[in-house]
């Protein structure tokens, strides 16, 4: 049981300290220029069981699609904080673009 947080995480450190078990860390380091992103630690990570009704840094987490749960699902899916449908999302940018 735990959550993960994948590359495109852009360390708006929104969720580090709202997690209750202090799962959530930023690794030293990077390679190549590349800066670590926020990473969960497995072992300590309780998905919020216990503590509150919702996993915390899902909750705060600005960025569709970055934290999965133990099956790999995201827990804040494509569309679900911007309200655009993900098969639209390239004409609404596009859109965005062309102003």
């Amino acid at each position: 049981m735990a959550f993960q947080i994948i590359e495109g995480c852009v360390n708006c450190f929104a969720c580090e300290p709202l997690c209750p078990s202090e799962a959530i860390y930023l690794p030293p380091g990077g390679t190549g220029g590349v800066k670590p992103h926020f990473l969960i630690d497995a072992r300590k990570c309780t998905e919020c069981d216990g503590d509150h009704p919702e996993p915390q840094c899902a909750s705060i987490c600005p960025i569709e699609g970055i934290i999965l749960d133990a099956l790999g699902v995201p827990l804040n899916p494509p569309g679900s904080l911007t309200g655009i449908p993900p098969e639209r999302m390239g004409a609404a940018m596009a859109e965005i673009h062309a102003r």
